[in-house]
């Protein structure tokens, strides 16, 4: 059990309601209504988030390959199981997500191994001029700071479904680190 409750549209204010569904599954998540409990940080959080799917300057893949390492590093199987689904909707398929969930670096070319050992290194607190070099040889500052933003973004999340020991909604089983 959660927690924190669940919270239902009709337990928020009308102007936030929408704020606990999925823009992507359009259904409610447990992650958006157990936040829900305070609608304005669920609304700041949701802005954030959003923004570091719209202008981290990562594309969809990318992104996708930060969140799913973040996730497997932080091991959160809440994130990992909602990220592997929408990684396979943008075409990462389950040997690269079986990889990552494995920590191996194997499937991926050169750039994906560089942001994904940048995102890694900014969770971790290791950012060191070796590989703040490498990945800056392959991205460039904007984008960078898209990387960095996400990895702690979703670390972030990450220890807010922790603290709230949040499930998987109903319905659904963990893929496991391997969700071959």
């Amino acid at each position: 059990m959660a927690r924190v409750p669940y919270v239902e549209a009709s337990d928020v204010p009308d102007e936030y309601e929408e704020l606990l569904e999925s823009s992507l599954q359009g259904n409610p998540l447990h992650v958006y209504q157990s936040i829900g409990n305070n609608p304005e940080v669920l609304a700041g959080l949701r802005s954030f988030l959003g923004s570091l799917w719209t202008d981290s300057g990562l594309s969809d893949r990318e992104r996708e390959l930060v969140i799913l390492a973040v996730a497997r590093e932080t091991t959160n199987r809440y994130e990992w199981h909602q990220h592997v689904n929408i990684a396979r909707g943008v075409g990462i398929d389950d040997e690269v997500i079986a990889a990552l969930g494995a920590e191996d670096r194997g499937p991926l070319d050169g750039d994906e191994t560089a942001l994904v050992e940048y995102a890694l290194a900014v969770v971790r607190g290791e950012v060191d001029a070796v590989v703040h070099d490498e990945a800056a040889a392959r991205y460039d500052e904007e984008t960078l700071v898209g990387i960095a933003a996400a990895a702690s973004g979703y670390e972030a999340l990450g220890g807010i479904i922790d603290a709230f020991d949040l499930e998987l909604e109903p319905g659904t089983e963990f893929h496991g680190w391997d969700p071959r």
